[in-house]
């Protein structure tokens, strides 16, 4: 593509003399403006693919992939054996949820109950890969799995007596009053989701029907896919064979959601091309500037018989070659600190004192990063075809030169 006279030229133009220490300090500030807009762009994205994975795992860990409630129908045995012969792949569990308050030490705390069975297989490997501490086997009647932050918050230990107040009401001689009873902790779970962890209290399902007086029938089934991202599918599939129940996926409740950090990806991904583009103008600028100090040389070459597409692949070659090696410095850069991004997290905490992704606030213990090779892929050409346009734009007027005025005095 480049003879070896066109290549020896441009690495001459990538070395200015002295008296064009202008023309030098352009050429860094737009690699380093096009290194910096990659990295910072690979890091970006990095980052948002992190909280999308992360928190997708997280919703997937906490939260059954398809929930089926009665909506006013009881969901009998011979429904759930349907579902189980129709779809020989999915896991099936009994569970009811509702809202409730938990009393500790003059303390009180709105929390969502879950009634689980324990034998279930999924519920099984949900707690006993969380269990901060307590043992599953002390999961009985009468007793609860709590979060570690609520624990945290309310000063709780495993083997401590709380009391839960649900929101359904009983009658009393002294009127209507909302159901309580009291409850052992037989263990304390860590998700690290903040927000699962400080909200949710696990009861045996017998407890929980108990507490919002309700019959085994009332039931919601959770169900377990392979493959979450199919819950959609299996949904509508579902939904043929009994169209009473109200039907739902882990997608429908967290739309919003994903929708909105799509969106805010797209957007930060416009939004810092911007840099990108702006340093490419620097190569622009150097370029004009570096053919226009050039014109007697060009004008010789030109004499010498070196032909205007020659003498433009040089000039292309130089604003190119810029650009491309600032773009791998960018994508090593970037992919380094989007590989560490945690660790310096910390060590700007620790520094400046400062707090830094607060777990409060998104939900997660520490900073995700998720380096994805496709976006990777479309930064670096993205970024090599700015810089090979910007390196065209000024090549190109190469060929309107006059060559006699440039030698006229020589």
């Amino acid at each position: 593509m480049f003879t070896k006279v066109e290549r020896l030229i441009s690495s001459r133009n990538l070395k200015p003399k002295k008296k064009e220490g202008f023309l030098k300090i352009i050429s860094i500030f737009s690699f380093l403006g096009i290194m910096l807009g990659v990295a910072i762009l690979i890091i970006v994205m990095s980052v948002m693919n992190g909280f999308k994975i992360e928190l997708t795992n997280k919703i997937l860990g906490l939260n059954p992939h398809i929930v089926i409630q009665p909506n006013g129908f009881k969901i009998d045995d011979k429904y759930i054996s349907t579902i189980q012969n129709n779809f020989k792949d999915i896991s099936v569990s009994k569970t009811y949820s509702g809202e409730g308050v938990i009393i500790v030490n003059d303390q009180a705390k709105g929390i969502i109950f879950k009634g689980v069975n324990k034998k279930e297989k999924k519920i099984k490997e949900f707690l006993e890969n969380n269990i901060a501490s307590g043992d599953l086997k002390n999961f009985k009647k009468n007793s609860v799995f709590i979060g570690s932050e609520l624990a945290f918050n309310l000063d709780l230990n495993v083997g401590d007596r709380i009391n839960l107040m649900s929101s359904t009401f009983v009658a009393t001689p002294l009127g209507s009053l909302p159901k309580q009873e009291n409850f052992n902790i037989a263990g304390i779970f860590n998700t690290g989701f903040v927000e699962f962890d400080q909200n949710i209290i696990f009861l045996n399902i017998e407890d929980a029907l108990s507490m919002f007086d309700k019959d085994p029938e009332g039931q919601n089934l959770e169900i377990y896919l392979k493959d979450p991202l199919e819950a959609n599918k299996y949904k509508k599939k579902i939904e043929k064979l009994n169209q009473n129940y109200f039907i739902y996926t882990w997608s429908d409740l967290n739309k919003s959601f994903f929708s909105a950090l799509k969106v805010e990806r797209n957007v930060m991904f416009i939004i810092l091309t911007l840099i990108i583009i702006v340093a490419a103008f620097n190569i622009i600028s150097g370029l004009t500037i570096l053919i226009k100090n050039k014109t007697k040389e060009i004008a010789i070459l030109k004499t010498l018989g070196l032909n205007n597409t020659s003498i433009k692949k040089t000039f292309f070659l130089t604003g190119f070659t810029i650009g491309l090696f600032a773009t791998i410095s960018g994508i090593f850069l970037g992919i380094i600190f989007s590989s560490n991004i945690e660790k310096v997290r910390i060590f700007l905490s620790t520094v400046f004192k400062l707090e830094i992704f607060p777990s409060d606030i998104y939900f997660l213990e520490k900073l995700p990063s998720e380096i994805s090779l496709n976006s990777v892929f479309i930064i670096f050409i993205l970024s090599v075809l700015v810089s090979a346009i910007a390196s065209y734009i000024p090549a190109r007027h190469i060929s309107k030169m006059k060559t006699f005025r440039a030698l006229k005095y020589e």
